[in-house]
């Protein structure tokens, strides 16, 4: 909700934070703002993120429109000089950038650290790709002669989700800049402060209006999905609002790349190496970020004969988190981001509990943690829940994870390769090469063997959904192309 602009206690005692928009290389203020809260004390208020008004949204993309011409013109290593010289706009502040996102975000600061990383190193690799644009294919004729090379599309919308948002930005924007696009961001209405501070340095390296931010509520950036010049939009969230976002690009015939939601399983076999090890990857898999990325694992498919060992092992393993403020050093997992999203975990244990299911929940919550009516939850398994249950068959993007054991391999392929997602998937086993025969009869974008999650995730290759978990590839010279399009000049002769 946009609001007059308030004051919290807390907010004085820390740093008052308050950013605005960012328009053809300037910051722009507004009259209303938009108070940003800390997950784990919902009370106190982060700071402000500027309320933009459907003109000014309309002013982001007309600058970028305007600086369109002249980024597009350059050759591409000399945007990609100009974007490697901005990188270097960032080296100062990594550490304040994190602060300010474990406080909106929630999560705990090692994560919000490593995010600040994910973004120049995914734009370093970005930039390592330049070369894929300069590639002109020749058909030889006679009769005819064909050349073929690469143009960017234009104005790119892109909007990313409040869980890891900056490093998700970072698998579309450089590439889309590096291709000679400009651009407009919409950050996360609940995480916008990090983001904008991040992206005010970035831009202050690089032509005005080629990169332009714009935060409120999505009425009022409507523009940016429904305005004739924006002419690609990329976005990052869930199925529902992808849905939303395809109609909206289809009144202008804007091409669109959306990553969505993800019910990503794990099939653990009969020989999975379950020590400390592999535990670890597969609790890192199901739980970084308290469960909320769209490439956990959200349940695990689990050999009979290996059911009552992973149970107990994972047990142990959860039995040791400790859930409180991300700001709290002790702390391995934080609060949900939302309310919202807290209730509907609860709500999704709730049923299954009803159902029969054994729910373990797990760990310990921190005194402040109980205290301060933040958004926790304690890690939970959910063992043996009916297959239909909304824990199994809808992500949760929550601490909590349904083991469900199985005898025949091929029933559970047959499942996962016919749900509505298709994002991502693992598979556990102690013998490479079963390992491997089995993932490649996965239809999900990526299947990692023995790990899974983020911290897993090679930012070489293109990475997107099957399905209802989306369209199009990021990242990647199949993501670096996607901002492009083939151009053909036909000669006689």
């Amino acid at each position: 909700m946009s609001e007059k602009l308030e004051t919290d206690p807390e907010e004085t005692r820390t740093e008052a934070v308050r950013t605005g928009l960012l328009i053809d290389g300037k910051t722009v203020e507004t009259d209303e703002w938009t108070a940003v809260h800390d997950p784990a004390a919902p009370d106190r208020i982060v700071g402000h993120a500027a309320a933009a008004t459907p003109d000014q949204a309309r002013a982001a993309v007309a600058a970028a429109d305007a600086a369109f011409p002249g980024w597009a013109a350059m050759p591409a290593r000399r945007r990609a000089e100009i974007i490697g010289e901005a990188l270097t706009l960032l080296e100062d502040s990594a550490a304040e950038r994190a602060a300010l996102m474990t406080r909106e975000n929630g999560k705990i600061s090692f994560e919000s650290q490593i995010e600040m990383g994910v973004f120049v190193a995914r734009t370093r690799a970005a930039i390592d790709l330049v070369d894929n644009l300069d590639q002109v294919r020749r058909l030889d004729g006679p009769p005819l002669t064909s050349h073929i090379h690469r143009l960017p599309m234009g104005v790119v919308t892109v909007i990313v989700p409040f869980n890891w948002p900056i490093a998700i930005l970072a698998a579309s924007l450089p590439y889309a800049l590096l291709a000679g696009n400009t651009a407009v961001v919409k950050p996360p209405p609940t995480v916008p402060l990090s983001m904008v501070r991040t992206l005010e340095l970035f831009a202050a390296g690089l032509p005005a209006g080629v990169l332009n931010v714009v935060t409120g509520s999505n009425d009022a950036v409507s523009p940016l999905l429904t305005d004739p010049r924006v002419r690609k939009i990329v976005f990052t969230g869930s199925t529902a609002a992808g849905k939303n976002i395809m109609a909206a690009a289809a009144q202008n015939l804007a091409s669109v790349t959306l990553e969505l939601g993800g019910n990503d399983p794990a099939i653990v076999m009969d020989d999975a190496v379950l020590d400390e090890e592999h535990l670890g990857r597969l609790v890192t898999g199901a739980f970084l970020t308290s469960g909320q990325v769209c490439m956990a694992v959200k349940r695990v498919y689990v050999h009979r004969s290996r059911y009552g060992e992973l149970v107990d092992e994972l047990t142990s393993a959860l039995d040791t988190q400790r859930v409180g403020p991300g700001t709290d050093p002790a702390s391995t997992m934080g609060p949900l981001n939302s309310a919202a999203q807290r209730d509907k975990v609860n709500a999704m244990l709730a049923e299954a509990a009803r159902a029969g299911a054994e729910i373990r929940e797990l760990g310990t919550l921190a005194p402040a943690a109980a205290s301060s009516g933040g958004h926790f939850l304690r890690p939970a398994l959910v063992l043996d829940p009916d297959p239909g249950l909304r824990i199994v068959t809808e992500e949760q993007f929550g601490p909590a994870l349904p083991i469900l054991p199985f005898d025949d391999v091929d029933s559970v392929l047959d499942q996962v390769n016919n749900d509505w997602s298709g994002l991502c998937s693992s598979v556990w086993s102690a013998d490479p090469a079963r390992a491997a025969a089995l993932a490649e009869r996965l239809r999900t974008g990526t299947t990692w063997i023995n790990h899974a999650n983020a911290v897993a995730c090679d930012d070489r290759a293109p990475f997107g959904g099957f399905r209802q978990s989306g369209i199009g590839r990021e990242m990647g010279p199949d993501g670096l192309l996607s901002f492009t399009e083939p151009h053909t000049i036909t000669t006689q002769g």
